[in-house]
């Protein structure tokens, strides 16, 4: 994708839950961001879809696809195509999530599968899920349903698993998911022939901490976790033979105290020199530089709302999706890895996540 110069605009999707999924949101609705000022505006000729809670959105890789979580009980996955001008209409779907409450997905490099992380609920485990998708970028076939186990030792949040997020690691060998209530990194192989999840690993993190997402380190060899239950950020050696981590060390994802903190989104700089979280109630975001094997702490900002949860990096900029709040900020990265807030925050009511185009 050709970078933008000063004066281009940059295409960005939001998700939001709807009222039907416990928000008040429109669904996926389209803004512009101006890199040269980190500006946000709506994009007016592109009107919301009503997409029944999608709290996360993936590109295809070489398709004008775009894919969306419904987090709901059954769950179910929506693929959207983007037409000239950036109009958006349902491309296929919605298809079974093969579990409940569906909060992460992503397209496997190849772009013939999809992979989804079902949260689970009540009565039904985390799992991972696998859909074929066909030349067009649609999903034809629910292919595989890797379902997780585990517990841990947080009341209330890990009486069962709670699958996360799931990623490919960027030599496209492995797939990772992590597992909030299992307090674990299942790895897999995926059989792109048969759409089939291999388990290779069961990661074990530390007990109580709740890993919700990861983010690799350019050259795959660190990976960072966000820890939503212990409120810290950790730094692991990633095995790009065996797909295992191994940990190297923590730290407290917030500056903030007395407030009972939950990390939410976690990016890796394209250079990777450093590392940005959002922290849900201290609603900040916080900066950190990359020391060999460890983390250190340089900056944290007000996230420009509450409850900040997904974050995105997007043409030097980070986008802060908060859900409380209901608004969207643009953060310009600085040169030493610092944050300003670039322009006014926009308001999208209920938004969780964002996606640069």
């Amino acid at each position: 994708m050709p970078t933008p110069s000063s004066t281009d605009e940059v295409a960005v999707l939001t998700g939001a839950y709807t009222p039907d999924s416990g928000g008040d949101g429109a669904g996926i609705a389209a803004l512009r961001l101006a890199p040269a000022t980190g500006h946000l505006a709506d994009d007016t000729g592109v009107p919301p879809l009503p997409v029944s809670g999608a709290s996360f959105l993936a590109a295809h890789p070489s398709l004008d696809v775009v894919y969306s979580t419904n987090e709901t009980d059954p769950g179910t996955v929506s693929a959207l195509v983007r037409h000239g001008g950036g109009q958006l209409s349902p491309l296929g779907g919605p298809l079974s999530s093969g579990g409940a409450n569906p909060c992460h997905l992503t397209v496997h490099p190849d772009g013939g599968w999809l992979l989804t992380a079902n949260y689970g609920s009540d009565t039904a485990p985390g799992s991972v899920a696998v859909h074929r998708l066909d030349a067009d970028g649609r999903p034809v076939e629910l292919t595989d349903v890797a379902v997780h186990e585990g517990a841990g030792p947080v009341a209330g949040r890990q009486e069962g698993s709670h699958a996360h997020q799931v990623l490919v690691d960027p030599a496209g060998r492995y797939v990772l998911a992590t597992d909030l209530g299992a307090d674990a990194v299942f790895t897999y192989r995926l059989d792109t022939r048969a759409g089939t999840l291999e388990r290779t690993a069961v990661n074990q993190l530390r007990p109580g901490s709740g890993p919700r997402h990861l983010t690799f380190a350019p050259g795959g060899e660190l990976v960072f976790s966000a820890d939503e239950l212990s409120s810290t950020v950790t730094c692991h050696r990633y095995d790009a033979g065996t797909g295992t981590l191994t940990r190297l060390s923590s730290l407290p994802a917030t500056a903030v105290r007395n407030v009972t903190n939950q990390p939410g989104g976690i990016v890796a700089s394209p250079c990777g020199r450093f590392v940005w979280v959002t922290n849900r109630g201290a609603d900040t975001v916080a900066a950190f530089r990359v020391t060999g094997t460890a983390l250190e702490p340089i900056d944290e900002i007000p996230a420009g709302g509450t409850w900040p949860r997904g974050l995105t990096y997007a043409h030097d900029h980070l986008l802060v999706a908060n859900q409380h709040s209901g608004t969207l900020v643009a953060l310009r990265v600085l040169d030493d890895g610092a944050l300003r807030q670039a322009g006014p925050a926009m308001s999208v009511p209920s938004v969780v996540c964002a996606l640069a185009l």
